[in-house]
């Protein structure tokens, strides 16, 4: 594919909740908010990087050092993401207009002010060359609302339509979009996604997630225990706006719900198979409770390649759940994607933040510029 000569190219950049790798797409908007995907590469996180962030997670020791470290090292990798996707398309990095690079999340809590993307932008813009749009969720934050979700705006401009529809994003925490014009934009973070699943698999299989939800299917769902994380856990009963991350949703989070229902015939593969349902069952009271008339919800994210969840996804909501990929967008390029979006906001001068998903007093330009 050749390269635009005159629409603007953002690249957009990804390191979910999950902490598996980095997502990099190289996109235009020459139809208002529909993208153009010129170039996409994926990159496995480290695993010395991840285990890195995830006991940043956590209060440790050295932890401003570490930090730092793993900002420097992140934004390298980020930087070999931008090379490739150039080779891709034998492009410079002046044909670039700017990077939306969203850094890694590894504190999040809102009610105290404050949420914390490691990243190094300053250094990626040296090591690219392009300009780096970062820190998105800091100035909503500021302006008293959650700072997060931030995709739903790109999720209105790419696939609102002329009948209510829902997205749902099943990254490691899942948040919903429910776009129904001409009502207010809405969107919130339901719950788990796939951070306990893949927690769990990894633990007790070695493996970094269950593939498909194979593993979850050879267990059976412990309802006593769901009902126990659900009803245990006062986070599910809030009303949007609301958000929630690994702050909340851990390892120790999981011990203490198997520790109030225990059960020595319950098999790993049964806890798998109960978190599945853990994130099918909270998806589909928030739908029923916040969107009882959307029909039809699009899934984007890791979760929506594994089809056990899928599946329960459907049967729980019964909605009709469809995989963004069949409407040509591949679910794991739409966060990415997004923040290319959002570079392009900032970089126009236009606010992205949404009051009505956030709880921000007003819209709000979101991120800070780092000129190459």
């Amino acid at each position: 594919m050749v390269a635009p000569d005159k629409e603007p190219l953002f690249i957009g950049l990804m390191s979910g909740t999950s902490m598996d790798g980095i997502d990099a797409v190289l996109v235009s908007f020459p139809h208002n908010d529909t993208p153009t995907i010129w170039a996409d590469a994926s990159l496995t996180m480290p695993a010395e990087l991840r285990r890195t962030f995830l006991a940043l997670n956590q209060p440790g020791p050295n932890e401003l050092e570490q930090a730092s470290l793993a900002g420097v090292q992140l934004a390298t990798l980020y930087a070999k993401a931008c090379m490739r996707l150039l080779q891709h398309v034998d492009l410079t990095p002046g044909d670039i207009t700017a990077i939306g690079a969203h850094g890694q999340t590894v504190r999040h809590n809102p009610a105290q002010g404050y949420t914390i993307q490691v990243n190094a932008p300053a250094a990626l813009a040296e090591m690219t060359g392009i300009d780096v749009i970062a820190d998105f969720r800091s100035r909503d934050i500021a302006a008293g609302g959650q700072g997060a979700p931030l995709v739903p705006a790109f999720h209105r401009a790419l696939f609102q339509v002329d009948y209510p529809r829902a997205v749902l994003n099943l990254g490691g925490i899942a948040n919903l979009t429910i776009l129904d014009a001409p009502r207010d934009l809405t969107g919130f973070d339901t719950g788990p996604g796939n951070v306990l699943l893949d927690m769990w698999c990894q633990e007790k299989t070695g493996q970094p997630y269950d593939d498909e939800g194979q593993w979850a299917a050879s267990g059976r769902c412990d309802l006593e225990l769901l009902n126990a994380f659900i009803e245990g856990e006062p986070w599910f009963g809030l009303p949007p706006p609301k958000s929630s991350g690994r702050d909340l949703f851990n390892r120790q989070w999981l011990q203490r719900g198997l520790d109030s229902v225990p059960n020595p015939k319950r098999s790993d593969q049964d806890v798998q198979a109960t978190l599945q349902s853990l994130t099918a069952v909270t998806v589909a009271e928030a739908l029923e409770r916040h969107a009882p008339h959307v029909n039809e919800v699009l899934v984007c994210g890791g979760g929506a390649l594994n089809v056990g969840l899928m599946a329960e996804l459907e049967s729980q909501s019964g909605r009709l759940v469809i995989p963004t990929s069949h409407l040509d967008v591949p679910v794991h390029l739409v966060e990415a994607m997004a923040f290319a979006w959002l570079a392009r906001e900032h970089v126009n001068g236009r606010a992205a933040g949404v009051p009505s998903v956030t709880g921000a007093r007003a819209p709000r330009i979101l991120g800070c510029r780092y000129p190459a």
